[in-house]
């Protein structure tokens, strides 16, 4: 199933736009869960065999993998939900951006090795860069527009030769020169409502993953006044600390659902006061 069908089908059916960042820190990870070499696998496990309802994706950060020595238990992180959740699609977190054969290599990790139904990628190479991932009709690619972090309008905000800010003139090239195969989506930070809602203007009912809620400190009502689209979902809600981390004694995957469940509702009364 293309990675866009399977996205609606869960806002749909879940009625959820809640995503689950997993970016599993050893030294935040409780310690029930031992030395066991497997360890990460079975603390993501755990949150999403209590979370898979609650859910419209799954995010894991590749680096927390990466640079912890566990690509192979991020291998196992997706291949469980695939085969115990296969309607719940998963976004490899990698913000990719290179040029030719290195961004086919990189194209062919996310999807072909770690079997990812969509990705993160940076666009400030320029198009060329983002070629290889946009021709993977079947998958997501979802380009850093405007971004959560506190520096981002370093850049990303500076004002170009026709008088828009540049995540402006990246938001519109992605809604139409990269939406070829309709398979392309944008980061938007929660923690900059003014700028996702300029975005959604912008870019019509163009998919908008949005991180920054919780730990960064974004508003859940303010995103959802600016950001859904014409039907009233669009948005992929994104959490990590605050659901992952919700306990660090035994009662972790409880915790973790409980924790996604609040944020759910607090979600579904912003939609219901904006008639999303």
């Amino acid at each position: 199933m293309k990675f866009m069908e399977n996205l609606r089908n869960r806002w749909h059916k879940s009625g959820s736009m809640l995503c689950v960042g997993l970016d599993p820190e050893l030294s935040k990870m409780p310690a029930c869960l031992g030395a066991d070499k497997d360890r990460i696998f079975e603390f993501n496990r755990a949150i999403i065999d209590a979370t898979h309802d609650l859910v419209c994706a799954y995010k894991p950060q590749a680096a927390y993998y990466a640079g912890q020595d566990a690509d192979d238990q991020l291998a196992k992180t997706i291949d469980y939900i695939h085969e115990n959740y296969p309607e719940v699609p998963v976004i490899l977190d990698v913000k990719r951006g290179d040029i030719g054969a290195t961004a086919r290599m990189y194209a062919k990790e996310a999807f072909d090795r770690y079997a990812a139904d969509a990705l993160t990628v940076n666009p400030y190479m320029g198009t060329d860069t983002l070629e290889v991932f946009l021709e993977r009709a079947d998958k997501g690619v979802i380009v850093l527009c405007r971004t959560s972090n506190p520096g981002s309008g370093d850049f990303q905000s500076l004002t170009m030769e026709s008088g828009k800010p540049l995540y402006l003139e990246v938001a519109e090239r992605a809604a139409s020169k990269w939406n070829g195969n309709g398979n392309v989506g944008l980061v938007v930070g929660a923690t900059y409502p003014e700028e996702l809602a300029r975005v959604r203007r912008a870019v019509g009912d163009l998919f908008l993953l949005v991180p920054g809620v919780g730990a960064q400190g974004g508003s859940v009502a303010k995103v959802l006044a600016n950001g859904c689209d014409s039907t009233g979902y669009g948005l992929v809600i994104n959490s990590s600390r605050g659901i992952i981390y919700a306990s660090k004694e035994s009662d972790f995957a409880e915790r973790s659902r409980m924790a996604a469940e609040q944020l759910c509702a607090e979600i579904a009364a912003a939609r219901k006061a904006q008639s999303c």
